[in-house]
């Protein structure tokens, strides 16, 4: 099961970043495609940096879902922010029919990841961890 969690996790960051990078050069694209133009760049690009940095969650997710169970919280609240705001866009005409596909495949995602945060289970840590702070007893000779 564990092998099917890393590849999820994986798979969405792959994905993310297959889609979010080439953003970084489609600035001018984005306002013919979607008019008007983007007026203030700096939340244009900071969007694609903070997207990319849940990109690289989503990596270090894969490498050890069970240390990182935590952080699949935070990814399921990232890809659900998206996912629910594309149905209410789209519900009131703001948005076309692709960017709402785009908040399909999140929510597909947050599934994924809701399946793999409760079969993933808990971090235990190890017996060294466990009597940290505690003290030592030393044998003198």
């Amino acid at each position: 099961m564990l092998k099917a969690i890393k590849r999820i996790y994986l798979f969405a960051g792959i994905y993310g970043v297959l889609v979010l990078a080439p953003m970084y050069f489609m600035e001018r694209q984005a306002g013919i495609d979607a008019p008007p133009a983007i007026t203030h760049p700096e939340f244009y690009y900071g969007f694609i940096g903070v997207a990319l940095a849940a990109q690289v969650m989503f990596f270090i997710i894969s490498r050890d879902p069970v240390r990182f169970k935590p952080l699949m919280i935070v990814a399921m609240l990232e890809k659900v922010s998206f996912g629910v705001a594309a149905i209410v866009l789209l519900s009131q005409g703001r948005i076309p029919m692709n960017m709402f596909l785009g908040g399909c495949v999140d929510l597909l995602l947050m599934c994924l990841f809701a399946f793999a945060y409760f079969k993933t289970p808990s971090y235990q840590p190890q017996d060294s961890f466990k009597n940290a702070g505690q003290p030592q007893l030393q044998e003198s000779f």
